[in-house]
């Protein structure tokens, strides 16, 4: 079965303005799938996937027809200051069962993933984040998952093997899957009223990363090395406020800035270490003159200036470029490394693997930022060393 076979094609005349684009849109750069499936042995960095499925998306029926919606006003954005190779593959129709629909994406997204392709799927329900963490599994990798959302999407109330994979509850799945490939999850813009006291001490107790919108609000960079940590971000239009964005059945007044939303989605294109992203739970019957579907193209124009943009200084490569900086701790004779790429002035912190203080000890690099340097300066142990050191254990 080729790839071909798991997409229908866009429907051009539906969705390409009257006079048609100019040389410098995006809709004139892309090589898009309506005749012809895009040739992707040719040189290509991204692949646009829409998925036409919202069966299992919570309260938001509808937003399975948000793809062309937002192709619409991507495709009529000017190409940035590089030269795009980008295949817009078509639709995935819904299949017969959601679980086919998930194998759809699965296979996709691990096939585009070997051939170092980056897949954007812009989604119907959230809940597709499942098949595209699965896509991982296939390639028998460990995963660092991001999601912004302003829920966790865990279901509490019920015995965990029996939930079902919604955009509710898909997380479940993915914490109890075996094999577990997932190393790290964090999130980005929880509202604590959406928070069970439960799934806070899930997130707790299992040494994940979750940050308040609060945190983030009026200081967006603080989110830039948990996202330059992700393998793999999977973003809920339901984080951004509803007066920015009010096409979801479950918009809320609080959230994201559009402008946070795309600051986001450049920082998650400039992460080396970032092999696909998803855009879920847009939902066109609820958009007021198309803003939403031009917020989510705005913030995908934005992921694609971030990859073109890539500093690929992930470390110690060569050492040349690097900093190292050490600190010892208060009341410890352990010392914490810091490492700075001269390149971007990024940050990031060894932490050991614990290996019992074998000589040729192991190193897990973890991005962080200038202040977990200054907290270890002052003597203290930076939170994310310690959770990091936990899940190595």
């Amino acid at each position: 079965m080729s790839l071909a076979d798991f997409f229908t094609p866009i429907d051009l005349k539906k969705i390409t303005p009257k006079d048609g684009y100019y040389t410098s849109h995006l809709g004139s750069k892309i090589d898009h799938y309506s005749t012809n499936f895009p040739d992707l042995e040719l040189k290509t960095d991204i692949a646009i996937i829409g998925v036409q499925d919202d069966r299992n998306a919570v309260n938001n029926p509808g937003c399975a027809l948000g793809p062309d919606y937002v192709r619409e006003k991507l495709y009529l954005l000017n190409e940035g200051n590089y030269t795009t190779k980008i295949a817009d593959l078509g639709n995935i129709r819904q299949g017969k069962t959601v679980t086919d629909t998930y194998f759809a994406v699965k296979t996709v997204v691990a096939e585009l993933i070997k051939r170092n392709i980056i897949p954007l799927i812009i989604g119907g329900g959230q809940d597709l984040t499942y098949a595209q963490y699965m896509a991982y599994e296939e390639l028998e990798q460990r995963v660092d998952l991001v999601v912004i959302d302003s829920h966790f999407d865990l279901d509490d109330d019920n015995d965990m093997d029996s939930i079902e994979t919604t955009s509710a509850s898909y997380l479940n799945k993915i914490f109890i899957h075996q094999p577990g490939h997932l190393f790290n999850y964090s999130n980005l813009g929880y509202q604590t009223f959406f928070a069970s006291q439960d799934s806070l001490r899930v997130m707790e107790k299992l040494y994940f990363d979750v940050h308040r919108l609060g945190e983030l609000s009026g200081q967006i960079t603080v989110a830039e090395p948990i996202i330059r940590n992700a393998d793999m971000v999977s973003f809920d239009i339901g984080a951004i406020r509803s007066a920015d964005a009010m096409a979801n059945a479950n918009a809320s007044p609080n959230g994201f800035y559009g402008e946070e939303a795309c600051q986001l989605c450049r920082y998650a294109g400039m992460n080396d270490k970032l092999t696909s992203i998803g855009f879920y739970e847009f939902n066109p019957a609820y958009d007021n003159n198309g803003q939403t579907a031009m917020l989510l193209a705005q913030m995908i124009w934005y992921f694609i200036d971030g990859i073109y943009n890539r500093k690929k200084d992930f470390p110690l490569n060569p050492k040349s470029q690097y900093l190292i900086y050490k600190t010892s701790l208060k009341h410890d004779d352990h010392e914490l490394v810091f490492v700075k790429s001269k390149k971007s002035d990024r940050w990031w912190m060894q932490v050991p693997y614990p290996t019992g203080g074998s000589r040729n000890e192991r190193f897990h690099l973890v991005p962080c930022g200038y202040e977990d340097y200054k907290t270890a300066t002052s003597g203290e142990m930076p939170d994310l060393w310690w959770r990091t050191y936990q899940k190595l254990t």
